[in-house]
């Protein structure tokens, strides 16, 4: 699943080929895909301009002017979810879900193959009544270390429980928790209300380290992402922990350890990374 290095990089690319594109048009081609309140999303979408693409957490946001259309349209990629631009009469393709036709005569598809994302119109009713926008966490790129740092106070679950935690802390998924636990030296089992300050600060600082050069790297492809512009990141190329269960730390050289935290296949080093 695209987590917030890859979504940022998206919204970045498609915000130089929309912004100040108006849509004309939408069609759903496979049912399900739009959800929320679906008349307003079919009635008030069209005539809208893009402003700005952005993000929030692992939502990628298209916000759009006028006061008769939605403040923004809001897209979860989930597994395989992608958002490109193709040319004017641009065909849909096999995994197109939604279309939504520009005035320019250019298509943009939401295309998703495994068919478990969706969209839906986002302004203030739906802020209001959507449990998951309401109940999303900070910003990991955005808190400050002492916040970051009572997010864990008194809690009893596993650290990376809670930094999958989508209402805890949003955008943070697998791989980078597994990546910036492991640079931060704390084991991902260890509870989070019994890490000392200092360490959760250190955390903090490489959780945003880690976010932001793979940001830089156009994000990490393991399997179906890739950017606006179809192209692969490139951060999976220095992982030092995901997806390296048995090899050699790159730290002390002892065989890194697999375990499941939170239901996730989680890599560590259990001579490096401490039970704080």
């Amino acid at each position: 699943m695209p987590e917030l290095p890859e979504v940022e990089t998206i919204a970045r690319g498609l915000a130089g080929q929309l912004v100040g594109s108006r849509i004309m048009a939408v069609q759903e081609l496979r049912k399900g895909m739009v959800e929320g309140d679906r008349e307003r999303f079919f009635s008030a979408t069209p005539g809208a301009v893009v402003t700005s693409v952005g993000r929030r957490g692992k939502l990628l946001l298209l916000h759009l002017s006028g006061e008769k259309h939605p403040e923004c349209l809001a897209f979860h990629l989930k597994m395989s979810g992608r958002l490109f631009v193709y040319p004017q009469d641009a065909a849909p393709g096999k995994h197109t879900r939604v279309l939504f036709d520009l005035e320019d005569g250019r298509r943009l598809f939401f295309d998703d193959a495994r068919t478990f994302g969706f969209c839906r119109i986002l302004d203030a009713a739906e802020k209001n009544s959507w449990t998951f926008w309401k109940t999303l966490g900070p910003e990991p790129l955005e808190i400050t270390p002492e916040s970051f740092v009572r997010l864990f106070r008194g809690a009893r679950r596993a650290i990376k429980a809670m930094l999958l935690d989508q209402t805890v802390i949003a955008g943070i998924g697998n791989i980078y928790a597994d990546e910036s636990l492991f640079r931060a030296r704390i084991r991902p089992d260890a509870p989070g209300g019994r890490i000392a300050r200092e360490s959760l600060v250190r955390l903090h600082g490489e959780i945003q380290a880690v976010l932001l050069e793979s940001i830089e790297q156009c994000g990490s492809s393991i399997r179906d992402y890739r950017d606006a512009h179809g192209n692969a990141g490139a951060f999976q190329n220095v992982f030092q922990a995901y997806g390296r269960a048995g090899q050699a730390c790159l730290r002390c050289g002892a065989s890194l350890q697999c375990a499941r935290i939170a239901g996730r296949t989680t890599v560590f080093c259990a001579q490096c990374q401490k039970m704080e």
